[in-house]
């Protein structure tokens, strides 16, 4: 036998000696080592902007454009639906109209706030040092009673939208010009800033979030020219309100990735992506939309998220007390109704270009507008305003101008209720906190509950800071009320820290349930009054952790959204804002600054184009889910990934 012939040979006895030695590991059950199933990790390739589409959700536009536009899609978040069989009840979702107007209380409380407006109007002085003098809305009423209108032409030229094929839905402008004879429901899927999730019909969360599909796909296809079987190649940026509802951004996420196809995705917060579109580092940033007004402190990319505040009210509420004001002065054009969306366009268009901030315009001006509607003649109107072109866009500082009774009228950040997917969240930390951690914590901030807070012009201050795992409102002492505030003390803002004293404690200074039922009492009364806009700046940056912090927000308080537009603006809130600021703080303050143009931006798409920069970074890389890590781990993938405590 050869050499080679023998080393085969006891090759093969190798192997069996190693085959024998496996079975006898396996009877005695001893375990291998496993190598796990390799789970690639998703390419750190670089990311090609031109392939990330940003998706800016409004409560009446809708902002959506690659990365690399200049200038995003801009089409009115609506959609008309045909009815599914004849006979079926017409639907449509109120555009200015809203609940809590009709109560007993709406007109007095109308009154009342207009008042507070007139007497802020006369006690500021014009920039020649006079003080201006006011104008009734009976000087106005007399002339404008007398205005009859001129006819420019017999055709608007302005035509309903054509339905005669009957398609089964239509988008944006064609949805707001569908004949209210034709068979169509009208939706707005989003209102004030959230899923208009309602029980009427079209209102279900799977009917929202089908919407919603729609309408963001048909404006792909038709506005970017991207069919859905090219979205697997693109990536998405989704943004989305500072205080937002966990369940649907995930069911959001889970529709773009699912559903329309996307590769990845991130989800990120209006306010940071503001800093990012306007080039700041840290700003108190003012979001006032449409329906909805947030505010939020950010620095450094991070949202405080116990500076975060959302008032329910914006500019539609503005377009409608103008709207009531216009009435009382005799406006001309007297078939005008707040149930018809043609006369809420014209109605939004006049108070774009009548209403103004600068207390430098008094007296009585002329002024003249046109009506071009479908089926009827364009018409020419005269009318004669006063004071009311400043009294409307002030009701954004005096709340209660807009009649609103019986309302949540601002919303904070509360702690998540748990999802089922996620069992390792904040609930499951906190349960696993050692009971010296909580039984301390949860004495320090009884301790901050019941302290008296410093107050600013009658509002409850702040008096330390939330701790990582907390949304809940942090609770200061009660400011003394102002009188000629409307009543403050129902108005303030709660302050420092309020929820996670909840989690138990031996060391408790009362009965848990008389602690439960005392906070749940504060928070309602809060939540059922609206600060001014300026008061809630100042809460806002009062809640910071350091003065240091508040000294950067007070430098650097930064306006976006459509909802404050008005000629005067900047400097009718800068006023504001140094007027009401703490002493204390107006000696550490070196300037306060309002910032309304930044880059002179429009500051509508400020938010969008912070999305679009967000696309381009290179620390965007560890954020992106991407569409197989959401398949296998779902809402998990969000708390992992966010850039902000989910």
């Amino acid at each position: 036998m050869t050499q080679a012939e023998k080393e085969q040979d006891n090759g093969k006895e190798k192997e069996k000696d190693r085959d024998k030695e496996k079975e006898k590991e396996q009877q005695r059950g001893v375990k291998r080592p496993i190598a796990p199933a390799a789970i690639p990790d998703p390419a750190q390739e670089q990311i090609q902007s031109n392939f990330v589409i940003v998706i800016h959700p409004g409560s009446r536009t809708l902002r959506i454009g690659r990365a690399t536009d200049n200038l995003p899609v801009t089409v009115p978040h609506v959609i008309a639906r045909r009815h599914k069989q004849g006979g079926q009840a017409r639907y449509e979702d109120a555009w200015l109209l809203r609940d809590g107007l009709n109560k007993a209380e709406s007109s007095e409380q109308r009154q009342n706030g207009l008042k507070m407006v007139e007497q802020a109007i006369w006690s500021k002085k014009m920039s020649n040092g006079v003080r201006r003098t006011p104008v009734s809305a009976e000087q106005a009423r007399a002339y404008n009673c007398q205005i009859r209108p001129a006819v420019l032409d017999s055709s608007s030229r302005v035509k309903w939208t054509n339905t005669s094929h009957q398609p089964n839905y239509l988008v944006g402008e064609e949805a707001l010009y569908v004949n209210p004879t034709d068979c169509y429901n009208i939706h707005w899927p989003v209102v004030r800033g959230q899923l208009n999730v309602h029980s009427g019909s079209g209102g279900s969360l799977t009917a929202v979030l089908a919407t919603l599909e729609t309408i963001w796909s048909y404006v792909i296809q038709k506005h970017l020219e991207i069919s859905l079987k090219e979205l697997k190649y693109y990536r998405c940026i989704l943004l989305v309100p500072d205080i937002y509802n966990r369940q649907h951004v995930k069911e959001l996420v889970n529709m773009l990735l699912h559903n329309m196809g996307f590769s990845a995705i991130i989800v990120h917060q209006e306010s940071v992506c503001a800093t990012f579109g306007s080039g700041l580092s840290s700003a108190c940033v003012v979001d006032v939309g449409d329906q909805k007004t947030s505010i939020c402190c950010v620095e450094d990319g991070v949202s405080h998220r116990n500076s975060r505040l959302c008032l329910a009210y914006g500019g539609s509420d503005v377009t409608r007390t103008f709207l009531w004001l216009l009435q009382r002065a005799g406006f001309p054009y007297r078939d005008c109704q707040l149930t018809n969306r043609l006369d809420c366009q014209l109605l939004q268009h006049l108070k774009e270009t009548f209403c103004h901030l600068d207390q430098d315009i008094s007296g009585l001006q002329d002024h003249e507008f046109q009506t071009r509607f479908p089926e009827a003649p364009a018409f020419l109107y005269q009318v004669r305003l006063g004071d009311e072109k400043l009294q409307a866009p002030m009701g954004l500082f005096y709340p209660s101008t807009f009649g609103i009774v019986g309302q949540k009228m601002t919303s904070l950040q509360y702690r998540s209720q748990g999802d089922s997917e996620d069992p390792h969240d904040e609930h499951y930390l906190l349960a696993t906190q050692s009971k010296g951690d909580q039984s301390s914590k949860s004495a320090a901030e009884r301790k901050a509950v019941s302290r008296p807070g410093g107050g600013m012009d009658g509002e409850m201050g702040c008096q330390g800071r939330m701790g990582e795992m907390s949304d809940m409102p942090r609770g200061c002492g009660s400011g003394s009320g102002n009188a000629a505030g409307g009543g403050l003390l129902g108005e303030m803002e709660l302050g420092p820290a309020q929820g996670e004293c909840l989690m138990g404690s031996g060391e408790a200074e009362e009965p848990l349930s008389t602690h439960l039922s005392r906070k749940t009492a504060i928070i309602s009364q809060f939540e059922s009054k609206a600060l001014g806009l300026d008061k809630a700046i100042l809460h806002s940056i009062d809640c910071c952790a350091s003065d240091e912090t508040k000294r950067k927000m007070y430098s650097s308080i930064l306006v976006v959204g459509g909802g404050l537009m008005f000629h005067g603006a900047q400097e009718f809130l800068l006023h504001r804002i140094i007027n009401k600021m703490p002493p204390s703080f107006r000696r550490l303050v070196d300037n306060v600054e309002v910032i309304t143009r930044p880059k002179d931006m429009d500051p509508r798409l400020i938010s969008w184009k912070g999305g679009a920069v967000l696309a381009c970074l290179d620390t965007t890389q560890e954020m992106w889910i991407h569409q197989r890590e959401w398949q296998r781990f779902g809402v998990r993938m969000l708390r992992e990934r966010a850039a902000f405590v989910w």
